[in-house]
Parts: structure tokens; C-alpha cells; sequence
């Protein structure tokens, strides 16, 4: 069975050693001048914090990273943040590591992933002021993954339990993402598990031999700039 309804691109994720590392990233690589990313706040469950910013269209881009202030969280951190190859691959410096799709009402998210407990990952319940949502994240902390495949391409899910979205609160860059490639060894089982989710027209995986990459084109003030 696949997915009745399409989804929508929520947020792109920079993962970086230190929030100052992956803001200094994304406004190098997207040449912003006058709007530059904004501290969010903390994730305590998961000992992370995020700096944001406005993207047209309802969505954002998060750059994330492990608190070093916060105490070690009682379980794996999301996104990956814990994984051993995903701190070598932060020692070589922020990048594009992830995008979040939305999970639209009435649709609900935890039981669509009660439905399909062997393709979504649990959902998390999870609040931060007045912002509310349901995400799913697998126990191990791991990037969503299908057959084995996946290092960032396939989307988290995500469900706004609040009114409030944070790309209303956001300053907005004058950003638009016009495309994401993914480029993957095992591009068609990620392919199949897109469309499977509905997502397969928000993202183009290709088949490549070497590292699997994110990419985001993104129109900017300035013209086309490329987040990698």
C-alpha cells in the first residue's frame, strides 16, 4: 500500500560540530549578508540545540548540534548525531546531512507508523515552548532507512501538534529550495521506499559509486547558491 497523500518538505538539516561552525557554513554557502540563522533553543531530551532560518514556502532550514552544556541524554540522539561515522564525517566540517518531511492533517502520524511498524520509525512526542510536535526517530538514534539504505535521504517525519509553525516565527532569507538530489549506491530501494511514502516527487535520488551526499539548490537574492 502506499501513501494516500503526498508530503511536504518541513526543514533541511545541517548537522555541524558546533552551532557556530555550521552558521558560519550555511551563510558562506548560501551567501546571506542581511539574514543570517537565529539560535532556536535546546532539545533536552536529546541534548542538542539548533540555530534557524526562514525558508519561503512554510519551511526552514536547522542547523543542529550536540549541546556541550546539556547532560548526556538516556538514549541515542537523533539525526545520527552519536553514530561513529557521523562525527568522522564532522570532523571534516558542517554539512547537509538530512531533510524533514511533513506529515499533514488529517493524516495521523502515530497511527500511520502503528500501521507500518516495520517501514516508519517510532514516533516521539516532543515540546519546546510553544511549539509542539510528533517525530519519528529510530531507538538507535540512526537516520531513517529502508533495505539497508538510506544516510540521509530518505526523510524523517514529522507531525505540528501546535498552531504554530517555526517558519512563521522566522525572519525569512529571501531562500527558496528549488531542488534536493541525493545521490546514493543503492538509489532504487531509496527510490521505491519515496514513493512508497509519498515523497518521491520532493527529492531525485541517483545512483552513485562513492559517498552517499545531500544537495539542495537553493534560489537566493544572489542567484542559484548549492547547500552541500
Amino acid at each position: 500500500m502506499t501513501a494516500p497523500q503526498a508530503l511536504k518538505l518541513d526543514h533541511l538539516v545541517v548537522a555541524a560540530q558546533t552551532l557556530e561552525a555550521g552558521e558560519a557554513h550555511v551563510i558562506e554557502q548560501l551567501g546571506l549578508t542581511e539574514v543570517v540563522p537565529q539560535r532556536g533553543g535546546k532539545h533536552a531530551r536529546m541534548g542538542t540545540h539548533n540555530s534557524l532560518l526562514g525558508l519561503w514556502g512554510g519551511a526552514y532550514l536547522e542547523i543542529i548540534a550536540i549541546d556541550p552544556e546539556a547532560p548526556p541524554p538516556d538514549r541515542p540522539r537523533w539525526f545520527g548525531l552519536d553514530d561513529e561515522a557521523v562525527q568522522a564525517r564532522l570532523e571534516r566540517g558542517p554539512y547537509l546531512a538530512h531533510w524533514v518531511a511533513r506529515v499533514e492533517r488529517p493524516r495521523s502520524l502515530p497511527r500511520w507508523q502503528a500501521q507500518y511498524p516495520q517501514r516508519l520509525a517510532p514516533v516521539m512526542a516532543m515540546q519546546r515552548g510553544a511549539l509542539s510536535w510528533r517525530i519519528g526517530v529510530p531507538d538507535d538514534g540512526s537516520l531513517p532507512a529502508w533495505q539497508g539504505a538510506g544516510q540521509g535521504l530518505l526523510p524523517t517525519l514529522i507531525q505540528w501538534d501546535s498552531a504554530q509553525h517555526p517558519s512563521d516565527a522566522l525572519p525569512s532569507a529571501d531562500c527558496a529550495v528549488t531542488a534536493l538530489r541525493g545521490f546514493h549506491p543503492q538509489a532504487a530501494a531509496i527510490q521505491a521506499q519515496l514513493q512508497w511514502l509519498g515523497a518521491d516527487a520532493l527529492v531525485n535520488v541517483e545512483a552513485t559509486l562513492v559517498e552517499p551526499s545531500l544537495t539542495a539548490e537553493i534560489e537566493t537574492p544572489d542567484g542559484p547558491r548549492t547547500l552541500r
